[in-house]
């Protein structure tokens, strides 16, 4: 089970874009996620009238590396790590270590 998912809410812990937090949008591979807000890069692009897409710099969402990015916990407000632990009737569900709240109930 993943510790980070689609749609978390995360802090970024190191980097260039310490502190910010955003919505996970889309998981790339085991280490990268894009997080909605957080590295951007203005990107130059070429207008493409097929596909009716007009040209200049657009500001785009880069993947972060998973070891830059905890999961928010909104009880305590602060950034967090992530258990698992599976319930009586069989679930794998995941826990905030702080205070054992489950993720997502």
């Amino acid at each position: 089970m993943r510790k980070i998912k689609k749609g978390d809410n995360v802090v970024v812990i190191s980097g260039r874009d310490k502190g910010k937090r955003g919505d996970v949008a889309r998981i790339l591979d085991a280490q990268h996620v894009v997080v909605n807000g957080v590295n951007q890069v203005k990107k130059h692009t070429k207008p493409n009238p097929m596909k009716n897409q007009q040209g200049g710099i657009v500001a785009k969402e880069m993947p972060i590396h998973v070891s830059n990015i905890a999961i928010w916990n909104p009880v305590t407000a602060k950034a967090d790590r992530v258990g698992t632990r599976i319930l009586d009737d069989g679930r794998k569900v995941r826990f905030f270590k702080s205070n054992g709240e489950q993720i997502g109930a």
